[in-house]
């Protein structure tokens, strides 16, 4: 009973089998008229029930399985990155098959109408492989893997379920481009990604020892008092400044919701500040967090450990945030209390007009006082396209390219303001803010001033 039942419960019909019934359907009412074709629509009517329980014998009885297959997941996902997911299948019938493959993707993804069609030989063995780019951090859920059978007959198709129990995979900040930054960030090869070389120009150093005098130094590093003391020429040697403090400081407020390419300013600022935390690693900086919304929701203490760029990932990960007014008060008293030393603070946040700016201005001016202090502010590439597009031809239209044009020219003065006072900005567009940043790291850590 339960071997019926099974089948049942995983038998299909294909179409072939349909548009054989709407022939014989029609060569039947055709044979009323014409007694040759009535006979005719039995022997075939015979023929089609035969071959349909054949097909019902090749795909239920000759074998239990008649498709092994396995998924392969990777342990976690990388958000706004394209993962790959692997399935290996194979025929273990004598004659080819004919195959469609649903995956129950995660939710998070809305996609609705995911299939792989593919035909195996007798025997034969496959690989497959599709790619997903989430948008969402936290735990996304694979349900089942259905593949719908059908044999050369094609009239029936046979439901195998594989995975059935569902399994569950983090999406974690974006980890893949990871080794790409740091790799160009230690040769200073920048200008595949966009980014330009920056010439050195002076000295930026500490002083590491004294040692003889070698032609081809610097004159200017020739110490005297050494040199009159031991009666040959001797010099200072110095090595780049290390081990200072950078800080990524991210708001988790109201405008950092924005999406673009389906992903939030929050999480391009996540994926951006994990990457500059490892190239500050591989700088010789200490690399440290603070994420604040209406309270510090977390602090990481700039430090230059092997587990420091693994703890950061898992912090960011676990951010969550109602997304409500930013507190810069708060975060003035915070900074001050938390980070006594002067330090490179990157602050991912956004404005959309200078009065907003202005309003947390005097906090920025604060911070500024005891800390060297870099803004982020986002390009609202959305407007920029809208500006772009063929001139108003009506009222209706003239006005809202004016107002596209006002809000890409507050973002300028934005920046203008900022370096008024004093403090660092970039501008950027939300896919751009990786290299920008990295940009800018290293050009700050070329000029000294970290």
């Amino acid at each position: 009973m339960n071997k019926v039942f099974s089948i049942i419960s995983n038998l299909y019909i294909a179409r072939r089998f349909y548009y054989s019934a709407v022939f014989l359907i029609l060569l039947f009412i055709t044979g009323y008229l014409y007694d040759p074709l009535f006979l005719m629509a039995k022997i075939l009517l015979l023929v089609l029930t035969v071959f349909v329980f054949f097909d019902l014998y090749l795909l239920f009885f000759t074998r239990r399985e008649i498709l092994l297959l396995k998924r392969e997941l990777p342990d976690k996902f990388s958000n706004g990155d394209m993962n790959r997911v692997n399935i290996y299948f194979k025929n273990v019938h004598a004659f080819p098959v004919d195959l469609m493959l649903i995956d129950e993707i995660p939710v998070q993804f809305q996609v609705r109408n995911f299939s792989i069609r593919h035909r195996l030989g007798s025997q034969q063995e496959k690989q497959l492989e599709y790619t997903l780019r989430p948008t969402l951090r936290g735990v996304h859920t694979f349900g089942r893997t259905l593949a719908y059978v059908k044999s050369p007959l094609a009239l029936l198709e046979r439901r195998c379920v594989f995975n059935k129990e569902a399994i569950n995979v983090p999406v974690y900040p974006s980890f893949l481009n990871i080794r790409r930054y740091e790799l160009m960030a230690i040769s200073n090869t920048l200008t595949d990604a966009g980014i330009k070389k920056i010439r050195r120009t002076g000295h930026h150093t500490e002083f590491e020892q004294i040692r003889d005098y070698v032609a081809g130094d610097d004159a200017r590093t020739v110490n005297w008092k050494a040199t009159a003391k031991r009666g040959k020429l001797m010099i200072n040697q110095y090595r780049d400044e290390r081990s200072q403090q950078v800080y990524n400081i991210i708001d988790m407020g109201r405008l950092m919701k924005m999406p673009f390419n389906n992903l939030s300013l929050l999480d391009y600022s996540i994926n951006s500040s994990l990457i500059i935390a490892n190239t500050a690693l591989f700088k010789h900086d200490k690399p440290g967090l603070i994420t604040f919304n209406t309270a510090v929701n977390s602090f990481i203490a700039a430090e230059r450990k092997s587990n420091t760029l693994l703890t950061m990932l898992e912090a960011l990960y676990d951010q969550q945030t109602r997304f409500a007014e930013s507190n810069y008060e708060l975060l003035f008293a915070s900074v001050k209390k938390l980070i006594p030393h002067r330090s490179l603070l990157i602050m991912y946040t956004n404005f959309e007009s200078m009065a907003s700016l202005k309003r947390q201005l005097p906090y920025f001016q604060r911070i500024s006082r005891s800390h060297l202090l870099l803004v982020v502010v986002f390009l609202n590439t959305e407007i920029e396209e809208y500006r772009k597009k063929e001139s108003a031809m009506n009222l209706e239209a003239i006005y809202d390219q004016t107002i596209a044009e006002k809000f890409i020219y507050d973002k300028a003065l934005i920046t203008r303001e900022l370096t008024k006072h004093g403090i660092l900005s970039v501008l950027t567009r939300p896919a751009d803010l990786t290299v920008n940043l990295v940009n800018k790291y290293l050009e700050l850590k070329d000029r000294g001033l970290i």
